[in-house]
């Protein structure tokens, strides 16, 4: 049976000698050799980063039916007033919290139902509110599991940390080729970018019913993104490397 084919080599590094250069016209009895072009090393080189989400939002349900329209509305504004003094004492900015609320009339009674999203920078925050709330409101009030996703503030960060961790894995592999032959690495002639992927995380979307049964860190690792780079690179050679950096 015949063996399979082996896979092409991949190339990340060559070292290119410059093109010879144009001489230079000199007055006559001045001659001397014109300088030698510089050489280059092409690299290529990647990396890969991941961030957890920066924010949770957390979805608060509660209600009230009375035969009366004005102890339906007392019932609920009294919890609307414990949930919002317990999210400020404990540091969360009021613009964080968002109330929708809505009155009914079924029958002979009237129906008061209200909403509380609240958005969390720190997780930390965010169980200790979810715990107290349901100490002390008990089955008055319904608390979702936590949405956790990225601000577009993150994902930028996250592009520009790749990036730039892919420039310099590449910067420190034209090093270690440039060694390799005894030379010094000089200046970057070409640094581009040639290929970003993301996947993973959810950008401020609702997760399915399916996550439903998800753990806390289950729900915070699912909503991870990541990220990766590859650049290439032209750096010049400026020469034999100096034996004190060597040793250094």
């Amino acid at each position: 049976m015949a063996l399979p084919a082996p896979p092409p080599a991949r190339v990340f590094a060559e070292l290119v000698p410059g093109q010879a250069p144009i001489p230079t016209p000199t007055p006559a009895g001045h001659g001397s050799p014109p300088a030698l072009s510089g050489r280059e090393v092409h690299v290529s080189g990647s990396a890969e980063l991941s961030a957890g989400p920066d924010r949770a939002r957390v979805s608060l349900r509660l209600g009230s039916r009375k035969g009366a329209a004005g102890a339906a509305r007392s019932s609920v504004a009294r919890r609307l007033e414990y949930i919002a003094q317990s999210v400020r004492q404990r540091g969360v900015p009021e613009e964080n919290m968002t109330v929708t609320e809505d009155f009914s009339r079924l029958e002979n009674t009237y129906q008061m139902e209200a909403e509380v999203c609240i958005v969390f920078s720190d997780f930390g925050k965010m169980q200790n509110v979810c715990n107290l709330l349901v100490e002390k409101l008990g089955t008055s009030v319904t608390i979702s599991p936590p949405h956790f996703y990225h601000t577009p503030e993150a994902v930028d960060t996250l592009r520009r940390q790749v990036c730039v961790a892919a420039v310099g894995n590449t910067h420190r592999k034209a090093q270690e080729v440039c060694r390799l032959f005894g030379q010094s690495l000089g200046k970057p002639l070409l640094i581009r970018e040639e290929e970003t992927k993301e996947w993973g995380g959810h950008i401020d979307s609702h997760l399915s019913n399916s996550l439903d049964s998800l753990t806390l860190q289950e729900r915070i690792q699912h909503a991870t993104a990541y990220a990766s780079c590859r650049v290439f690179a032209v750096f010049e050679i400026k020469g034999k490397e100096n034996k004190r950096n060597k040793l250094l």
